[in-house]
């Protein structure tokens, strides 16, 4: 497939080079089509890879990714346009992070979360909010860390649900280890977790590790 990634950071060039890997079309966008990072990603990954803008690589993909930063998520989808976004899924991996306190909070939390705001403002893309509440390299990597753990997705489309769980399953991970926690105003609950993600990770002192539910059977 030809999917676009939006956003050159850590997320963005782990989940946009395991998708190159399993030999899919990767463009990755960002504000300006000579992004230092972008064209060096490209040229590791090879084959497949290739750079533009947000609205660019939008254009260009069959499904995209959201990898920005929460604080920029919108911008950057404004940019890539929403007519170019329209009929698509879209991928949500932001979390509306603030790091402007003493503690680590969120920018928006409680009735409404990022993953709802991006569904309302682009009502035609199909939004699924998926794969925010773990680490870049886990995203891609499940056996990083070992035995069963999980992931969650969550939006108003099946459809589009079903999509992101076939792709998630392509990175490695187990099917009955995705848990569908249904519309999208479940991305409060994911979005929540990040603080205490945040915690752990300062504990471990590593980032190797994710969410297990343990359930009766």
């Amino acid at each position: 497939m030809r999917i676009a990634v939006l956003g050159t950071g850590m997320v963005g060039q782990a989940v946009g080079g395991k998708l190159a890997e399993l030999g899919h079309q990767v463009r990755m966008g960002s504000r300006g089509a000579d992004n230092p990072g972008a064209l060096e990603w490209a040229a590791a990954v090879g084959n497949g890879a290739s750079v533009g803008t947000f609205a660019d690589a939008a254009e260009f993909g069959e499904i995209v990714v959201n990898a920005t930063g929460g604080a920029v998520a919108m911008d950057v989808l404004r940019a890539a346009g929403a007519r170019t976004l329209a009929g698509k899924v879209l991928l949500d991996i932001a979390n509306p992070l603030d790091f402007g306190g003493d503690a680590v909070s969120l920018s928006v939390v409680n009735t409404d979360s990022l993953g709802e705001q991006v569904q309302r403002e682009f009502p035609e893309a199909r939004v699924v909010k998926g794969l925010n509440t773990l680490n870049a390299s886990v995203m891609v990597e499940p056996g990083r860390v070992p035995g069963e753990h999980n992931l969650f997705v969550c939006g108003n489309e099946a459809e589009a649900k079903k999509i992101v769980v076939e792709l998630l399953v392509s990175f490695g991970w187990a099917a009955e280890s995705i848990i569908d926690l249904g519309d999208i105003t479940a991305a409060r609950g994911t979005e929540m977790l990040l603080p205490l993600w945040l915690r752990l990770m300062g504990t471990f002192g590593h980032a190797d590790f994710n969410f297990q539910v343990q359930r009766a059977r």
